[in-house]
Parts: C-alpha cells; sequence; structure tokens
C-alpha cells in the first residue's frame, strides 16, 4: 500500500499539532472611547495640515529667493553688456575727437583747400581795401504803434460782421 498509483491523488499528511489561534475580543463601542479616537484623529489630521503648510511656505520661499537671484544675475548680465557698449562707444568718440582735431588744423585745411579744390593763396596785389563811411544807413522806429482795445460790444459785432460774409 506504500505505491503510488497512477491518476490517483496522493495523501494527506496529518500534521501533528496545530496552531494555535488567537482569539480576538470583541471590542465594545463606548462612547468615550469614540470622542477619544475622533479627537486623536483630529490631532494627528491637524500636525499634518500644519506640517504641509509649513512644507508649503518653505518651497514658497526657497522659490522666491531662486527667482530674486535669476532676475538679479539677469540684470548684472545686462549691465555688465551695456558697460561693455559704453567702453566701445567711448573709443569711438575719443577717435572721432582726435580726427576732428587733427583735421581741424590750419595746415591740413590748407592742403586741402589747394590740392581739392584748386584754390590758391592770396598775394598782395590782389588785396584791396574799402573805405566806409561812419554813417549809419539804418533807421531807428520812430512810429509807435498804438493798438486800441477793443471793448465786448465791438468784439461781438465784428464776429457776427465776419460770420455774415
Amino acid at each position: 500500500m506504500a505505491r503510488y498509483q497512477y491518476e490517483t491523488s496522493p495523501r494527506k499528511i496529518r500534521t501533528d499539532y496545530e496552531p494555535v489561534r488567537k482569539k480576538t475580543a470583541k471590542k465594545s463601542s463606548n462612547v468615550k472611547s469614540d470622542t477619544y479616537k475622533k479627537k486623536n484623529t483630529k490631532i494627528k489630521s491637524s500636525k499634518k495640515v500644519k506640517i504641509v503648510f509649513f512644507v508649503l511656505i518653505g518651497f514658497l520661499a526657497f522659490f522666491t529667493i531662486s527667482y530674486r537671484n535669476a532676475i538679479i544675475d539677469s540684470k548684472y548680465a545686462e549691465i555688465k553688456k551695456l558697460k561693455g557698449n559704453l567702453a566701445v562707444v567711448e573709443k569711438e568718440n575719443e577717435q572721432l575727437q582726435a580726427t576732428i582735431e587733427s583735421r581741424l588744423n590750419l595746415k591740413t585745411i590748407q592742403e586741402e583747400a589747394e590740392t581739392m579744390l584748386g584754390m590758391k593763396t592770396l598775394s598782395n596785389e590782389q588785396i584791396k581795401y574799402v573805405s566806409l563811411p561812419k554813417t549809419d544807413y539804418v533807421e531807428s522806429g520812430s512810429e509807435e504803434v498804438q493798438l486800441e482795445e477793443e471793448n465786448y460790444f465791438t468784439k461781438i459785432f465784428n464776429l457776427i460782421k465776419n460770420l455774415i460774409k
């Protein structure tokens, strides 16, 4: 009988011991324990809300500081760029100032007039002096213009007269 036969199910082996099962006591519903549980859950939930609130405040502070630093960095980069542009403009200004001063020299002006325009310097024979009498040809205004101030009636009359025309 110890041999296994095909298409049969094997025998189940019985254990020598039975597992010990703990008995769970039924909980009685007390009003006091229910209110205590509710208070305890309210306290726990309020602690969770406080923690979440403080975490949000921390993230908000971190975001504000990061945003402010980003704005400061962008402004600093803009200032640096503008300072570079200012240096370039100042160099150009100095160069232009030097070229203006070199071109305002009388010798360079005279050379350019002779070469480009074909002008020549005057000789003493070409200079003619003119004598003018010392009298003043400008007449001063001796007439004083007096404007008559019109009163309100004449203004209204002239206005109506101009409208009719």
